[in-house]
């Protein structure tokens, strides 16, 4: 492990782009794969409680978890794509914005919140608009139906990580240097990734509709259509 440390080290060190490119990548397709298989092993919970009364054998066929490998290979591209190349420039200008133009001290706490507001004030959003929007695209639906589903899972997906980024960032930005920060932050993308991944194939969940019901009734017949 320490030696898989040390080479990351050096590949950081000397192709710091195409090192965050590449994990990023590898880190978002295994997100979905794990997506993918707690979102077969809901629907099976699901379909189990609903037989759970019935004598009838539904056979072990059904349980066989087939992983849609186009998928991954979509949600990784898009790890290879934006995450990596952007996340890499982001949080390098970030912290290179807020020194020259706030003249802060490094890593104080008002350094540290004025990041993290930044931050998840920009390109958390971003992030999540292109996640949604470059999935729609790329299961070839029409540009009406991504813009609905974007309208579904958007805000619930913000407001849900809105509780809990921010609270990961401060631990990032004030703790991890900045070259290894965007690694820290794909370590949660694997699970962010997955999430987001769960949130897209939720559809039009219950929940979602709940969440929708707080916006103001103007906003909320927009998401309606």
């Amino acid at each position: 492990m320490l030696r898989l440390w040390k080479w990351y080290q050096n590949c950081l060190a000397v192709h710091p782009v195409k090192t965050q490119v590449v994990s990023s990548g590898l880190i978002w397709g295994f997100g979905d794969v794990a997506a993918q298989s707690i979102t077969h092993l809901t629907a099976q919970n699901r379909l189990h409680n609903q037989n759970e009364k019935s004598t009838e054998d539904t056979g072990n066929g059904n349980n066989e978890l087939k992983l849609n490998w186009n998928r991954v290979a979509k949600t990784s591209f898009f790890g290879f794509a934006f995450v990596g190349p952007v996340g890499h420039f982001w949080y390098e200008g970030l912290d290179r914005f807020i020194r020259n133009r706030f003249l802060m001290q490094p890593n104080s706490p008002r350094f540290v919140a004025t990041k993290v507001a930044i931050d998840g004030g920009l390109f958390g959003p971003l992030d999540l608009l292109v996640f949604f929007s470059y999935m729609g695209f790329a299961a070839g639906k029409s540009f009406p139906q991504v813009k609905e589903d974007v309208k579904r899972d958007f805000l619930p997906a913000l407001i849900l990580e809105g509780g809990l980024w921010p609270l990961l960032q401060v631990a990032n930005f004030r703790f991890v240097p900045v070259p290894y920060q965007l690694l820290y932050v794909n370590i949660f993308c694997l699970l962010d990734s997955c999430f987001l991944s769960w949130i897209e194939q939720q559809e039009d969940a219950p929940w979602k509709q709940w969440i929708k019901s707080f916006l103001p009734s103007k906003e909320k017949k927009g998401h309606d259509g």
